[in-house]
């Protein structure tokens, strides 16, 4: 999409006033009456601090300099936008409006720029900014309400807006554009510089979504727990009393709701079948925004996420009465549930590079309380709020590494954790899945066979988890065409040439799957940090 720059001048701007149907006086109405501002006859210089569009009318924030040089600050609201920076002077006319001289307005009207110095700005260069005001230009107007007549009625629409320049010399300096399609009030944009009368439209840049995710995966890496101690303390819980004497903080919902999370955590032998790990996976909580983004309610299928929440929202109600209650370290815990994606990183856009933020797979056992009083509805409280960034640490790191190599190949990364029951313990499954995609490319006869290969989809499979006898245990896993190879890692003595001396069974049962077994191999230790990026890391050579 393109954007032009409309070459006003102030005739044409006056013009366009008098077509508009704004009187010659702007009349600005105070959203706060001020009786006594100005005296009758008193004229007093004003900025216009910030602007903000209210449908079609527009807030503007104006800073008044009196006389005798005494300031003051007053939001009101008016029909024209007036851009920030811009200075007028004012004569108060009522309590609650100030008038604008007809020359100030001419001058106001046009402090936008309307035009692009291409010595200061050569063609190529990119503009970021910030949409301030959008509207359909005064002869759509007619249009639509059908005052016109002839060609001119078949023409299609243009807008109006007003970009605050956020990058390069003008930054601060905003700018009309003209386009075919309304631009979103508050929303950013990158444009090409094409000539001094004209932008190209770009997309928007990762480098915002790319700040965004970092700084909420700090955050939430920052204030996880392990989900097992929340649901061993949940497991823990001393029963329901029939004393009805005796203080119990867990009211029947909440033993519900505990109850019901506790019953869909999968089982061992479930995770021995396909169709059990499918089950398991899509209740892990991964999928619960998708779920809501398409209309369904979470909470008709089993989810880890959906059923935490529920547990959160049982608790709530009993904070207040507890004895021990802080409704300050309450209110910082709730703040903590939720990301609050930061979309308006103004300041740091196309200035501050991303941190970069470790992808840790797996994430590392965290306990946020002590063992003791886990009864305690302030600290299953703060267990289940570590809950809740725990799984949203696993789903801000797969989206970290989703993305698009050098060559093409899209990389979509899936990251989430499983809590499986075995007898009366609980052990955590974290599971990372990587597909790569490679681009479709245009066939040769020489190639054809070749190209055939590259299109098969790589699979990466990692899994993390504790299990006695056996202790700590990483698996990475990779599967093309059929063909699987597989290392393993064992951090504890013995166990490593334990698990050796069961591959050939192992290898067996996958064979009978239908796959290809290359390589299978059990390491001691852990397996080197860093991903895994590049095609010639790979175990296996699918071309060979």
């Amino acid at each position: 999409m393109t954007g032009d720059i409309p070459n006003l001048s102030p005739v044409a701007a006056a013009t366009a006033l008098l077509r508009a149907g704004v009187p010659p006086g702007e009349v600005l109405k105070l959203m706060e009456p001020r009786e006594g501002l100005l005296n009758s006859g008193q004229v007093a210089n004003a900025e216009v601090v910030s602007l903000k569009q209210l449908g079609q009318d527009f807030q503007l924030l104006l800073k008044l300099t009196m006389d005798n040089g005494r300031q003051t600050t007053l939001p009101v609201s008016s029909s024209l936008p007036l851009t920030p920076g811009t200075t007028v002077n004012v004569a108060q006319g009522s309590a609650d409006t100030l008038t604008i001289s007809v020359q100030d307005l001419q001058k106001a009207i046009t402090n936008s720029l309307t035009s692009l110095d291409t010595r200061q700005l050569p063609p190529g260069t990119l503009l970021q900014g910030k949409v301030l005001t959008t509207q359909v230009m005064a002869d759509n107007v007619a249009q639509l309400t059908g005052q016109s007549t002839g060609s001119a009625a078949t023409q299609p629409a243009t807008y109006r807006s007003i970009v605050m320049l956020l990058n390069t010399a003008l930054a601060g300096s905003s700018l009309t554009l003209d386009s075919p399609q309304p631009l979103r009030v508050g929303s950013l944009l990158s444009a090409q510089v094409q000539n001094s009368q004209a932008l190209n439209f770009i997309a928007m840049p990762n480098r915002l979504d790319e700040l965004a995710l970092a700084q909420q995966l700090s955050t939430q890496q920052s204030r996880q727990g392990s989900l097992q101690s929340l649901l061993t303390a949940l497991q823990n819980l001393p029963p329901p009393t029939s004393d009805a004497s005796a203080a119990d903080d867990l009211s029947p919902q909440l033993r519900a709701s505990i109850t019901q999370l506790l019953d869909d955590l999968p089982d061992l032998p479930q995770m021995t079948t396909a169709k059990g790990v499918a089950q398991a996976l899509s209740a892990s909580g991964l999928f619960m925004e998708s779920r809501l983004l398409a209309g369904q309610d979470p909470t008709l299928v089993p989810d880890m996420k959906a059923n935490l929440l529920r547990v959160i929202a049982q608790i709530l109600p009993g904070l207040p009465g507890n004895v021990s209650y802080n409704d300050a370290a309450a209110a910082n815990t709730l703040a903590r549930l939720m990301p609050n994606v930061i979309r308006n990183a103004l300041g740091t856009l196309g200035l501050v590079a991303a941190p970069k933020v470790p992808t840790n797979f797996p994430l590392p056992s965290r306990t946020l309380a002590n063992a003791e009083n886990n009864d305690d509805l302030e600290i299953l409280l703060k267990l289940a709020a570590g809950a809740i960034s725990r799984l949203q640490s696993h789903q801000l790191g797969g989206l970290e590494q989703t993305r698009m190599n050098a060559d093409g190949t899209q990389v979509t990364t899936w990251q989430l954790e499983i809590p499986m029951r075995n007898a009366h313990d609980i052990v955590p499954l974290q599971v990372k899945v990587q597909r790569e995609d490679t681009p479709d490319r245009e066939e040769t006869p020489e190639t054809a066979t070749q190209e055939v290969k590259a299109k098969e989809k790589l699979w990466r499979v990692d899994l993390a988890f504790d299990l006695e006898p056996l202790g700590p245990l990483q698996v990475q896993a990779q599967l093309v065409g059929g063909s699987l190879s597989s290392q393993m890692w064992a951090e504890r003595e013995g166990a490593a040439e334990l698990i050796s001396g069961e591959l050939d069974s192992l290898r067996a049962r996958l064979v009978a799957c239908g796959l290809n077994v290359k390589e299978l191999a059990c390491n001691r230790g852990v397996p080197a940090q860093g991903s895994r990026t590049v095609l010639e890391q790979r175990w296996i050579d699918e071309n060979a």
